[in-house]
């Protein structure tokens, strides 16, 4: 293990035995360089599909890990819970239901419908509780204490070492890159990313990014120390995090080039180029990067960059609606 202000980032053979327990759920997703994407940003683009995964997100890889280590550790465990907007709720029903474990997912009011119904399919006792995640994860650590059962944590150094599974497939998948853009969350994804990378030997910047309706991790990136703000974005829910976790915002500010914010408006854009270019639906934290590359395309000339499409899951009637609204799209990402 690589110690690394506070957190234990995994090594090659570690990422390497990660993958092996993903790979006994779900195959290793694509990535690739789209020309009208590419001719969009005047760069080349190589996206990762984390929206090809059995949940529709690469928040699976890090369930599977987590519980696969927690079994072992915990023998006779009954069950779990974890708070979510959807998808580590998705994926921590699939690993826990493939285990035998009774599954507890915390939602926060008005969560999205099909998000909800997902999880719901998979086998899990689904609970509405607060106004935003950071309600919904703290009655869910309660609610854990309650009836005996294990809290799946949102971040924890297992779930950054199944993250790190798609970022050693990219990286070894795609050609060198210069950069690669990648949403925040809680931060599992980028610090996965950055596992991958130093265990890789390479030197291709990482640029995070956050809605600027939920720019905690920003905030606290640039003012050095943790700051906490509201998350409001209406399109992004997967970036939405009040605070953030200290050992990953260690891990983001001694690694990461720096943090991009993008806009509802950026991030909806983003949306509709994905589906106009490649066909593939983007939910928004899922965007996310792409909305970023689309912001920086002036410094990316002669670049070769990534962009990690995260997530496709959104609600058919929201996705219509981002769809057609195109009026300001020339002035975006034209």
């Amino acid at each position: 293990m690589k110690y690394l202000m506070g957190m234990k980032l995994p090594i090659l053979s570690e990422i390497e035995s990660a993958a092996k327990l993903v790979y006994a759920t779900m195959p290793p997703t694509p990535q690739y360089s789209w020309p009208l994407v590419n001719l969009r940003v005047g760069a080349e683009v190589w996206i990762k599909h984390e929206n090809h995964s059995p949940v529709g997100a690469f928040k699976l890889r890090g369930a599977v890990v987590y519980l696969s280590w927690l079994v072992k550790r915990i023998p006779g465990i009954r069950g779990v819970v974890a708070a979510t907007r959807g998808n580590y709720g998705q994926g921590v029903a699939l690993a826990a239901r493939a285990l035998g474990l009774h599954t507890v997912i915390v939602v926060p009011h008005g969560n999205s419908v099909e998000k909800n119904r997902a999880i719901l399919s998979q086998g899990a006792e689904l609970i509405e509780f607060g106004i935003d995640f950071q309600a919904a994860l703290e009655h869910a650590r309660q609610l854990a204490a309650r009836r005996g059962f294990h809290m799946v944590e949102s971040m924890h150094e297992r779930l950054v070492h199944g993250s790190a599974t798609y970022a050693r497939e990219f990286f070894q998948g795609a050609p060198p890159m210069d950069r690669v853009y990648v949403p925040i969350g809680l931060g599992s994804s980028i610090c996965g990313m950055v596992a991958a990378r130093n265990a890789l030997g390479l030197s291709t910047e990482i640029i995070g990014v956050v809605s600027e309706l939920s720019p905690s991790y920003a905030l606290s990136f640039e003012q050095g120390v943790l700051v906490e703000h509201a998350s409001t974005s209406e399109i992004a829910d997967g970036l939405a995090c009040r605070r953030p976790v200290e050992a990953a915002l260690d891990v983001i500010r001694a690694n990461v080039n720096r943090i991009v914010r993008v806009s509802d408006e950026e991030i909806r854009a983003a949306m509709r180029a994905l589906f106009e270019d490649t066909h593939n639906v983007a939910e928004g934290a899922g965007a996310a990067a792409m909305a970023a590359v689309l912001k920086d395309k002036d410094q990316l000339v002669g670049k070769r960059v990534g962009a990690i499409l995260s997530g496709a899951n959104i609600d058919a009637d929201l996705f219509a609606k981002v769809l057609m609204e195109t009026a300001t799209d020339n002035a975006i990402v034209a």
